[in-house]
């Protein structure tokens, strides 16, 4: 089996030379049960390619859950164009083994960053649903303003919006995210200087998984007026950076939409937790200074 790793690219934490991977603990979903204790993985990374179709398609059906998106068609997108991405998986073991069963665990993905052009792939059943998605959300819970700037920046051909897609098992640990996000920038300047697919962002999109307590108050009417006042936790902690420095934002529900957490269970001191999905537009210029905190809270 053939697998491109990048070059340099750290598997956790801050980067290091590539022979070190630091061991973190997961459960590791195999068929339709957990294993609930702790199992020690290395990660490694890998350029994205064809095999890695069904892990990503469930990733991101974890994102939109029931949302009318075409997750089959950006996942080959996102195939398509693997100058751009990464896909985290457990790192080969030296020992021979015949199991099937190890193998397929091997193959796993835990999780992948990417980046769709969606004002390049106008026309596309996935981009076109995408930013429906969005605006019909924000048209529930913003106010009119609000509203008519996302449609702006979503539309404006001249300045294209770049939809980052980060996702991984809820358990995998957040420095995993620094040498990610890191390569993608590095990723996405190069495709600009080549002129390749995915180069030119004026904005970065994020669609977060969002929580806050479901004891606060909810109704659709002051969701857009009282979300600044609710805590809100992320589930990937280091897209608090890009919230912080965000120009638009605004959360939506999935409190009706089976909302289970891949490779694991959410739990906050058995606090019920209301499900939410966060979109914020970032400006390109300022992913920089996002990086730079990203550094500081996530180097081992």
């Amino acid at each position: 089996r053939s697998r491109s790793s990048h070059s340099g690219f750290a598997v956790t934490g801050s980067p290091v030379p590539a022979e070190q991977t630091s061991r973190v603990g997961l459960m590791i979903p195999l068929g339709f049960e957990e294993i609930a204790e702790e199992v020690n993985i290395e990660f490694e990374a890998h350029s994205i390619s064809d095999n890695d179709y069904n892990g990503i398609k469930k990733l991101l059906q974890q994102l939109f859950l029931k949302a009318p998106v075409n997750t089959a068609e950006l996942t080959d997108i996102l195939i398509q164009q693997n100058h751009i991405g990464s896909i985290i998986k457990q790192a080969e073991v030296e020992e021979d083994s015949s199991d099937d069963d190890d193998d397929e665990v091997d193959d796993e993905v835990f999780g992948f960053i990417s980046c769709l052009n969606l004002t390049e792939r106008k026309g596309t059943q996935c981009a076109e649903q995408i930013k429906e998605l969005i605006l019909s959300r924000c048209e529930k819970s913003c106010e009119q303003h609000v509203v008519e700037q996302l449609n702006k920046l979503l539309n404006d051909s001249t300045k294209p919006v770049g939809l980052i897609l980060s996702e991984r098992f809820i358990n995998v640990p957040p420095q995993i995210a620094l040498p990610m996000h890191q390569q993608l920038q590095k990723e996405l300047t190069e495709a600009q200087r080549t002129n390749k697919p995915c180069g030119k962002c004026h904005y970065y999109l994020l669609i977060s998984k969002t929580f806050t307590e479901a004891t606060k108050s909810n109704s659709k009417r002051r969701e857009g007026r009282s979300q600044q006042k609710e805590e809100l936790m992320f589930a990937n902690a280091e897209e608090e950076f890009f919230y912080e420095k965000a120009l638009l934002k605004f959360n939506y529900s999935v409190q009706e939409e089976s909302d289970t957490c891949l490779g694991g269970r959410w739990s906050f001191d058995d606090v019920p937790m209301k499900p939410l999905r966060t979109v914020m537009i970032v400006p390109a210029d300022g992913i920089n200074v996002i990086m730079d905190k990203l550094k500081d809270y996530l180097s081992l």
